[in-house]
């Protein structure tokens, strides 16, 4: 079983920047494929960004060069930099890892990011 918890959202500006963090526990996140996603007020939940367990990375078109997916395995930590944020950032983000393998796949609970002046 794996637990992951997301941090680091909050209030920001556009044009800001934010860290989010996954920490996971109960097993290695290293054999896990790793993906943020999104979900603003009233719409589906979209995909934001993954990093294989070979370190390849894959963002949606709508954050591409200002999102950044990281992944510091002996922290069994999963980051997504935030920057150039906008307002339609706005979403609560969850953190997802799957290892299709072993069949296994895992939610975070959520950090709500807003952004707005």
């Amino acid at each position: 079983q794996v637990q992951l918890v997301e941090s680091g959202g909050g209030l920001v500006q556009p044009g800001g920047s934010l860290r989010l963090s996954c920490a996971a526990s109960g097993s290695d996140l290293n054999i896990y494929t790793m993906d943020w996603y999104r979900q603003a007020p009233g719409k589906q939940r979209e995909w934001v960004a993954r990093i294989t367990t070979d370190v390849s990375t894959y963002y949606a078109g709508s954050v591409k060069g200002r999102f950044t997916i990281t992944r510091d395995n002996a922290k069994n930590t999963v980051y997504l930099q935030m920057d150039s944020l906008k307002p339609e950032d706005t979403a609560v983000y969850f953190c997802n890892a799957k290892a299709t393998a072993i069949s296994r796949e895992y939610w975070g609970q959520g950090t709500q990011v807003t952004v707005s002046s």
